[in-house]
């Protein structure tokens, strides 16, 4: 009878866990049979999943490593985030597209605003307070307010995504904007979520790896990245995960995505180097998961890999996503940096960068 009764229940959990799935818009959508069509026709999808052409290590892979992790996670770091919630500086919305000069501005993590001839991108905006389905149990954002809110921001040309992480695709963040938004370009299978969510299918291109678009005067480029993809326990490499090549008249830009080291850095550099300005994950890492967030030793490597003239660290600075203390990404990037010759901007959450700028912010802030 025990037994019985376990199994009905273990029944009822896994009932329960495929309707909240299926039916909370926050996990999104899976493509539809003619949207899986046209995703498999990509060299980079394999068996009904996208895959990394090397092979690539998840973080469960063996029972000791996954065992591990929790036993980190539950003991915790209390220096995993600030002792205080960190004041971004000020984004005056009036700013935006002032003027023709190539202007990054990061919002922490992985957003960032990026203003290029005439033309307002954002990259991966998740804006939200959790990078989590359910934002009320996630972990909090590190500020209390973003440099500008998205009820202030003017029309923004076009969103870039990377892929739908919950820390690089939020639900409410693009509730917000989607009204605001031109289009959404974004890797295959993305545009699924967003169909969802409310934005139009004439708004949303979906690219494949070396895919190119012509938008608003700017080439964008989808590139490789090693990482995965996948919003619920169903939908793992589902859909596609890149890196953004952006040029412009004058300026070109690389932003990293999510990605383990790998070869496609150097095959970047080789094919659209050298770049002004690249734009670098290097936190929320672990070397039993280096296979899908570099360390920040690699993270330099890679801005050197594709030819980077000056980097800005991103993909810290906003959520607890692993046991290391929370300045140790920027301050390990700092000191790797320095010992290769790499240019390096530091700003603030907020505080803008200006690419072919002689001065650029570089003071360690977070200490």
């Amino acid at each position: 009878m025990t037994l019985i009764m376990i199994a009905v229940s273990l029944v009822v959990l896994a009932a329960a866990a495929y309707i909240v799935m299926t039916f909370y818009p926050a996990f999104g959508r899976r493509a539809s049979r003619k949207e899986k069509q046209i995703i498999s026709r990509s060299l980079n999808y394999k068996d009904g999943k996208f895959v990394y052409p090397a092979a690539t290590a998840m973080m469960e892979n063996s029972a000791g490593s996954s065992f591990s992790i929790l036993k980190d996670f539950i003991k915790g770091n209390p220096r995993s985030r600030p002792p205080q919630p960190l004041i971004p500086e000020k984004l005056l919305p009036g700013s935006i597209q002032e003027s023709g000069d190539t202007r990054v501005t990061w919002f922490g993590h992985s957003a960032v605003l990026l203003e290029m001839d005439g033309v307002t991108l954002f990259l991966d905006p998740m804006l939200g307070r959790s990078p989590s389905p359910f934002p009320f149990v996630g972990g909090r954002r590190y500020s209390k307010q973003l440099p500008v809110e998205i009820s202030e921001l003017p029309r923004i040309d076009a969103v870039l995504l990377s892929h739908d992480h919950y820390d690089h695709l939020d639900y409410g963040s693009i509730k917000q904007l989607k009204d605001k938004v031109g289009m959404f370009i974004v890797p295959l299978g993305v545009g699924a979520h967003l169909q969802r969510w409310g934005v139009s299918r004439e708004k949303i291109r979906e690219q494949d790896w070396w895919d190119e678009i012509q938008y608003a005067g700017l080439t964008l480029t989808s590139a490789p990245a090693r990482h995965f993809s996948g919003r619920s326990l169903l939908d793992r490499n589902s859909t596609l995960w890149c890196s953004w090549i952006i040029r412009g008249a004058e300026t070109k830009i690389f932003f990293s995505g999510d990605s383990g080291y790998g070869p496609h850095f150097a095959e970047i550099g080789e094919k659209y180097g050298p770049f002004d300005l690249t734009l670098m994950e290097c936190g929320q890492y672990d070397p039993r998961w280096a296979d899908i967030h570099m360390l920040p030793e690699q993270t330099v490597q890679a801005h050197l890999d594709v030819r980077g003239a000056l980097m800005i660290p991103i993909h810290w600075a906003a959520f607890t996503l692993s046991m290391h203390d929370w300045t140790d990404p920027v301050e390990r990037v700092f000191s790797a940096a320095k010992a290769h010759g790499v240019r390096l901007a530091t700003p603030r959450i907020g505080e803008p960068v200006y690419a072919g700028s002689a001065e650029v912010p570089s003071l360690a802030w977070w200490k």
